[in-house]
């Protein structure tokens, strides 16, 4: 049994983190050449999410969006004033599941895996688990 591995993120404000490499040195370091890999953020205000990561304005483009669905606003009732960084990662989701084969991540030609910050600076612990199956 491989076991859990951790990426550690030292992070901006709001921000989304290509994290596809450290990924990729987890999988490989693991020898598991079928299976799957669990991406986990313990943080209630980042996230996870596999998209695009050829054209940095996707990234820019996907903060300005959440950023209108979930604004910054004084109204919410959460004492620590950042609501939005929760609903924005709920929408986000904690995690990723990702196929391994051949030893690699199955990802799309422009796919990424990347961390999503809500709520930063701060460091965040990003959890891998890389599984035979």
């Amino acid at each position: 049994m491989t076991p859990i591995r951790e990426i550690t993120v030292e992070t901006g404000r709001t921000q989304i983190i290509d994290i596809t490499s450290p990924v990729r040195r987890i999988i490989a370091d693991s020898g598991i050449r079928e299976g799957i890999c669990v991406v986990f953020s313990k943080h209630t205000t980042a996230g996870i999410t596999i998209n695009e990561n050829a054209d940095p304005d996707v990234k820019t483009d996907m903060l300005a969006g959440l950023d209108r669905a979930f604004p910054e606003r004084d109204d919410y009732l959460h004492a620590e004033g950042n609501s939005h960084a929760h609903l924005r990662t709920s929408c986000v989701g904690p995690s990723a599941t990702v196929i391994v084969s051949g030893g690699e991540p199955v990802l799309g030609t422009w796919q990424g895996i990347f961390l999503c910050e809500f709520d930063g600076p701060r460091t965040r612990r990003v959890l891998v688990k890389v599984v035979e199956g």
